[in-house]
C-alpha cells in the first residue's frame, strides 16, 4: 500500500468513475484499474462495485475510505509540520435538495475558510442522489426533510446504507409564490384557495416516488403541475404562471429579487428538516463548520435549533 494508491481511491470515490477519476489524475484507466486491484489484493476486499453508470463503494470499501482518508489527512499533518509544506487545498462536498439556507451556509463556509487553495462542490439535487453520494462519499453531507408521510420508508433506506439522520429544526408548511399572485393578499392559504393555479414540483427523475419528493402533501391530486429541475426555472415559472410550490416557508438571500413571498398553508403537515452523514466516517473540519454555519442561519431566521 502507497500514499499514491490512498489518493487513488480516495479521487475514484469523489468521482464515481474510474474513467473520469483517470482523467483528473492524468493516468491511464488501466493503470488505475491495476492500481485499485492490487491494494484490493493485498488487503482482501472490494472496494468498489460496478454500477451502470460507473462505480460505488462497498461496504467493505466505505470503511477502507474512511482509514484512507485520515492516513493521507496525517500524512500531510507530517509534511507540514516538519518541511513547512503547504497542505494541499482542502476538499468539501455538499449535496442538498433546493434550499436557500443550505446555500447560505456554503456561502458562509467558504466566506470564512483562511486557504490558500480549496476544491469544494454544492450539489442541489435529487433526494435519492443526495442519499447516493452520501453513502457511496462523494459528499460528506446530504441535507433532506423528513414527514410523517416519508419517514418511515427514508429512514429504512438511510439505515440499509448506513446514514445517520441528524434532526436541525420543524417548519410549518408554507408556498412561495409571486408577490403578484392573486393570492398574495392572504394570510394563510388553502389548498382549495390554490386549486387553479399550477403547481411546482421537483422532478425526482426515476425515482420519481411520492416519498421522495421534495413537496410534502405530494399525493394530493391537481389539476396542473409542472416538474422542474432548478429553483431558477421554479422561480421563474412561479412569477411568469402565477404557479406556487409547498415548502418549509424559509426565504433565505434575496431569492428572484424581492418577487417571491412565502405565505403558511392550511394544514397539520410538518417537515423536519435535517442532514445525513455515513456511519463509516469522520466528517472533515470543513465539513463540521458546515453544519454550525448551517445552524446559525437556521437559529438567525427564528427557527428552534436542537
Amino acid at each position: 500500500m502507497t500514499l499514491q494508491q490512498l489518493k487513488y481511491i480516495i479521487k475514484i470515490a469523489e468521482c464515481g468513475s474510474i474513467t473520469e477519476a483517470a482523467n483528473r489524475l492524468f493516468i491511464s484507466q488501466p493503470s488505475l484499474s491495476a492500481a485499485v486491484k492490487e491494494i484490493e489484493g493485498e488487503f482482501q476486499i472490494e472496494i468498489f462495485s460496478r454500477q451502470p453508470t460507473g462505480v460505488a463503494l462497498t461496504p467493505d470499501g466505505s470503511e477502507f475510505l474512511s482509514y484512507a482518508r485520515q492516513v493521507i489527512e496525517q500524512a500531510e499533518l507530517m509534511r507540514e509540520r516538519y518541511t513547512g509544506e503547504k497542505p494541499s487545498k482542502r476538499l468539501c462536498s455538499i449535496s442538498t435538495q433546493h434550499y436557500s439556507f443550505a446555500v447560505d451556509a456554503f456561502i458562509e463556509l467558504l466566506l470564512g475558510l483562511n486557504v490558500d487553495e480549496y476544491e469544494f462542490t454544492l450539489r442541489e439535487t435529487r433526494t435519492q442522489e443526495i442519499i447516493d453520494d452520501v453513502k457511496n462519499l462523494r459528499s460528506e453531507i446530504g441535507v433532506i426533510y423528513l414527514s410523517d408521510f416519508n419517514e418511515k420508508v427514508i429512514k429504512k433506506l438511510l439505515k440499509e446504507n448506513q446514514l445517520q439522520f441528524s434532526f436541525l429544526f420543524e417548519a410549518n408548511a408554507h408556498v412561495f409564490i409571486s408577490r403578484k399572485h392573486p393570492l398574495s393578499g392572504k394570510n394563510i392559504v388553502t389548498l382549495e384557495d390554490l386549486k387553479d393555479y399550477p403547481f411546482l414540483a421537483f422532478e425526482q427523475g426515476s425515482y420519481n416516488s411520492f416519498y421522495f419528493s421534495e413537496e410534502i402533501l405530494s399525493t394530493v391530486i391537481r389539476k396542473k403541475t409542472i416538474y422542474v429541475s432548478d429553483r431558477a426555472t421554479l422561480f421563474n415559472l412561479l412569477i411568469g404562471l402565477n404557479g406556487y410550490t409547498i415548502c418549509s416557508g424559509f426565504l433565505g438571500g434575496d431569492i428572484s429579487g424581492g418577487d417571491i413571498i412565502s405565505v403558511p398553508l392550511l394544514t397539520d403537515e410538518k417537515m423536519r428538516v435535517g442532514f445525513i452523514v455515513n456511519n463509516n466516517t469522520r466528517l472533515s473540519p470543513e465539513g463540521k463548520e458546515y453544519i454550525l454555519k448551517l445552524k446559525r442561519i437556521i437559529k438567525k431566521h427564528g427557527y428552534n435549533i436542537t
